[in-house]
């Protein structure tokens, strides 16, 4: 097989929960350029609407869902309504996310169930629906989640306290070890991609009081960029990555290695 034909993605369907902007429509542009069909789920209609009008600009076949990861009884319909109308999922993508910054002391409950339930929850019932669905009766599938350098480590005291965040994303971490061990040998592989800082409308808060702090404490001196993401993603959800499950890739500038 050639090199080129590893990353081909030509007669796959790709779901990419939070698809509608930032990070996850970034990952659509990429495995929409190399053949996949792109399915996008946001809460939000009209921002849905213009990922797919933007990325069919680009030649990416693109279907849009409206849904909530936080409503948990929509999502399994949900997931039954893509396959009815578009075909089985061969690719998911976990890139719904939710955030709250807040001292643990004065850290609301019902904020600390919202982001738990999207990050961790809504993103469990998500895949155990596709996997049913799809992945299990084809005997094959790709699950990429999106994670944070958040799940590998700790928090700076200077910056907003986001215990909800990180321990959730911690989870995100250890959910694609663990589901990685059991689907091996069942065709199907889990890996997570572990961003560090990208300009995005999560990110907006934190950035705008500790963007220079970050950029001097990144060995690149950079946040991320709207390339940096693509080839990873591409890799994790193409036949390259074929013998590569359970990983928990960071990308991020170098900030994890000092």
């Amino acid at each position: 097989m050639a090199l080129k034909d590893l990353f081909n993605l030509s007669g796959k369907t790709a779901l990419i929960t939070g698809g509608s902007r930032g990070l996850g429509l970034q990952i659509a542009e990429a495995l929409g350029e190399y053949g996949a069909t792109v399915v996008l789920t946001a809460r939000k209609q009209n921002e849905l609407d213009e990922a797919k009008t933007h990325l069919e600009g680009l030649g990416v076949t693109a279907h849009v869902y409206a849904s909530d990861l936080g409503d948990f009884a929509s999502i399994d319909p949900t997931v039954e309504k893509i396959v009815a109308e578009v075909g089985r999922i061969d690719i998911l993508v976990n890139n719904a996310g939710a955030t709250w910054g807040a001292p643990t002391a004065e850290h609301p409950l019902d904020a600390w169930l919202k982001v738990m339930n999207v990050n961790l929850n809504g993103t469990f019932l998500i895949t155990q629906s596709v996997l049913n669905r799809c992945m299990l009766p084809a005997g094959s599938g790709r699950i990429v989640n999106v994670a944070s350098v958040a799940g590998l480590q700790g928090n700076d005291p200077h910056m907003a306290a986001t215990l909800a965040y990180n321990t959730s994303k911690g989870g995100l971490v250890n959910f694609t070890r663990a589901l990685a061990a059991e689907m091996a040998d069942k065709g199907i592989t889990v890996n997570s991609i572990c961003p560090g800082y990208f300009p995005t409308k999560m990110t907006k808060g934190t950035l705008a009081y500790g963007e220079q702090a970050i950029l001097e404490s990144t060995p690149m001196h950079r946040l991320g960029g709207a390339e940096d993401l693509k080839g990873l993603a591409l890799l994790l959800a193409s036949d390259a990555s074929a013998f590569m499950t359970g990983q928990n890739i960071a990308v991020d500038g170098g900030a994890m290695i000092v």
